[in-house]
């Protein structure tokens, strides 16, 4: 189990305890039963929502943006996969949204002033989680992603258009150019709205 002191600083680090954030503790607390923390980069979290939660994976694991070994995907789902380099461990986790449901039901017939309600049911679900074995928080499986590549420095060119400094692999190529991703996506649009007047002048 988790320390109080380590669940309180991790709700610190986060700004404010919420369902969102035990999530990530659960997730978080599975990774190092089961896996380890990470000092470097041997222990890697690709999470699939820009929920609460991920800030509590961050802390709890040691996996941040900056060493590589934290990966976001936009998917919008409930999901962290996690994988140990050194033996090729993973697994994903999902979040099983059944364990709360009756008091989502109860939460959303709230009046929308009862605020006291809403604290009061956002601490049951806390504490519901916090209980619940993990096999009945998560579906546990097989990460649906390989386990991302170690952290690689790369050299950064000037955008053709801004002159900013920019990694090579993200730069985008239009013939003998790269332009970095702003400008191209306004390239783009300038593009698209000429191709549009010049359709509109022709229907006149």
């Amino acid at each position: 189990m988790l320390s109080q002191d380590l669940i309180e600083k991790t709700v610190s680090f986060h700004g404010h305890h919420c369902p969102g954030l035990t999530i990530g503790i659960r997730a978080g607390q599975w990774c190092l039963q089961e896996l380890g923390s990470a000092s470097d980069e041997e222990i890697v979290a690709i999470v699939e929502t820009d929920m609460c939660g991920v800030d509590a994976i961050q802390f709890l694991t040691g996996c941040t943006f900056g060493k590589g070994n934290f990966v976001f995907q936009d998917y919008g789902k409930a999901a962290f996969s996690f994988f140990r380099r050194s033996d090729g461990k993973s697994a994903r986790l999902l979040l099983n949204r059944d364990l709360v449901a009756d008091l989502r039901e109860k939460q959303n017939a709230l009046a929308p002033d009862d605020e006291a309600g809403r604290r009061e049911i956002r601490q049951q679900m806390i504490e519901r989680m916090m209980a619940a074995p993990f096999e009945e928080m998560f579906a546990i499986g097989r990460p649906q992603e390989e386990m991302p590549l170690m952290a690689r420095i790369h050299k950064s060119l000037p955008c053709f258009h801004c002159g900013e400094e920019v990694m090579e692999t993200r730069l985008k190529r239009n013939k003998d150019q790269v332009w970095c991703i702003p400008c191209a996506n306004r390239m783009q649009l300038n593009e698209k709205m000429t191709s549009m007047d010049c359709r509109t002048s022709g229907n006149e």
